[in-house]
């Protein structure tokens, strides 16, 4: 718990910093419109569409819809899950949801082509491992069980929600506007659910680092993405210093939520850092290896191509 504390000063002495011009940014404020702005949503949305379609049936988004993906490429990595009957009706259910949220961004505005997206034990293996600061034994597999998977999903659907709180004073046009609440809405509650599922789970220790447990994890999670972020405390995990609790009165923290209990918000380049994991929007990796996709994304990035990467200057 002190770690956790002394993490959070130290972000909350970052976030009141002064951003100098040309240095990092913490401003949502960018040249961008709204349909550039729920484009960049897009690639949360492929993330969670896979990672949830594929761990409950299987089945990855081609399989359902397959014009969606406008000729991007197919994730790596993905699996169906050792999941419990009801943990795999939830995420099976958030999984068709993320297909409405493709259509409806999809059939509004053209949609972008779905990025790479890794989503390979590995990759999370090294975030958890990153988080909990030693290497897992045996490896951190995130479609091993229920738990692992939930702690797994921990990680993606939040970034999504803090990006569309992010995004929102920054619409202009009011279909684009009623487009992002009614996405916000589900996105939020998919968060809750997962981490109402942790809660209940928040003293088992998790296997694979020892005497951790799930709510110590789901605060290193949170501390990382803070880290990566670089903007200040934007990120909470199931248990908090009473100073942080609702009202200054629980250390219980179902709902990941500030000191007036609103939603955080993050800004696009918050997202790619956090996402990239490299802390750095012009430097691709972790989830999006070749990069995200969409003009904001596009616009951080010096050269259209990484490694490997087959990357087009057209999305």
């Amino acid at each position: 718990m002190f770690k956790l504390c002394l993490v959070l000063i130290l972000l909350i002495a970052i976030d009141a910093s002064p951003v100098q011009s040309g240095s990092l940014s913490c401003s949502g404020n960018i040249s961008a419109s709204d349909v550039d702005r729920v484009h960049f949503a897009l690639n949360l949305e492929f993330t969670e569409a896979e990672f949830f379609l594929k761990g409950a049936t299987g089945k990855g988004l081609d399989a359902f819809n397959a014009t969606l993906a406008k000729g991007g490429p197919p994730p790596v990595g993905a699996k169906k899950a050792n999941l419990d009957p009801i943990t795999k009706r939830i995420i099976e259910e958030f999984g068709y949801q993320e297909i409405g949220h493709l259509r409806a961004i999809t059939d509004m505005t053209g949609g972008i082509p779905r990025p790479l997206i890794n989503l390979t034990r590995e990759n999370f293996a090294v975030f958890m491992d990153r988080a909990v600061g030693r290497r897992s034994n045996p490896r951190f597999d995130p479609y091993a069980n229920s738990l692992n998977y939930l702690l797994a999903s921990y990680y993606i659907p939040y970034v999504g929600l803090t990006g569309y709180v992010g995004a929102i004073p920054y619409l202009v046009y009011f279909n684009i506007k009623r487009l992002v609440a009614g996405l916000l809405g589900v996105e939020s509650g998919q968060d809750a659910v997962i981490r109402t599922l942790l809660y209940e789970r928040q003293n088992e220790t998790v296997e694979e680092y020892g005497g951790v447990t799930v709510a110590e994890l789901t605060n290193e999670i949170s501390n990382l993405r803070n880290e990566l972020g670089m903007c200040g405390i934007k990120d909470e995990g199931l248990c908090v210093p009473l100073w942080l609790g609702a009202e200054n009165r629980t250390t219980s923290n179902i709902l990941s939520a500030n000191p007036y209990s609103l939603s955080y918000d993050r800004t696009a380049q918050e997202i790619l850092r956090v996402m990239y994991g490299t802390g750095d929007e012009h430097r691709p990796g972790g989830f999006w290896p070749c990069g995200a996709n969409g003009r904001i994304a596009r616009m951080f990035l010096d050269e259209g191509c990484y490694g490997d990467c087959v990357c087009s200057h057209d999305n």
